[in-house]
């Protein structure tokens, strides 16, 4: 079949498949509200027990990090993500699913070799690149306020 570029960009056009562009930009703004709303109920609820705000914000911190993998591991997560998409990558369990997803997949390989070594495939490149531009931007800071 000989076609021009037209004709296959129209042909490609009416096989691809639709995007729902507004629904999944919604469907992410109430996942990640959803996510953070449960991390303030969770700080109020550490408050109200005697923690101080810095506290409980770290110890929400940690419980939504915990409830993260735990739904990881329970598979229960990649559900959430498929409904909520970006919603669920941005807040902090984003991060904890990024860790605990490649070490479930490759705990077949063992502890050190699967498990271990996998665990930071994903996260791995954003915490080097991470700390890596936090210290040059440091380094910049100061030789820029010494000048």
């Amino acid at each position: 079949m000989d076609m021009t570029r037209e004709e296959y960009r129209e042909y490609a056009r009416q096989r691809a498949p639709r995007s729902h562009v507004k629904r999944n930009a919604l469907h992410a703004f109430l996942m990640g509200g959803a996510i953070c709303c449960l991390g303030q109920f969770l700080i109020g609820l550490y408050t109200r027990y005697g923690l101080e705000k810095d506290a409980a914000g770290t110890a929400a911190s940690i419980t939504l990090v915990l409830l993260a993998a735990l739904l990881t591991g329970l598979g229960v997560y990649d559900k959430l993500a498929k409904l909520g998409g970006a919603g669920t990558l941005v807040p902090i369990t984003g991060f904890a699913n990024a860790v605990a997803a490649p070490a479930l997949e490759f705990k077949t390989e063992g502890l050190i070799t699967g498990t271990a070594a996998k665990m930071f495939v994903i996260a791995g490149p954003v915490l080097v690149y991470g700390v890596g531009s936090s210290v040059l931007y440091g380094l910049l800071l100061v030789l820029l306020a010494q000048a």
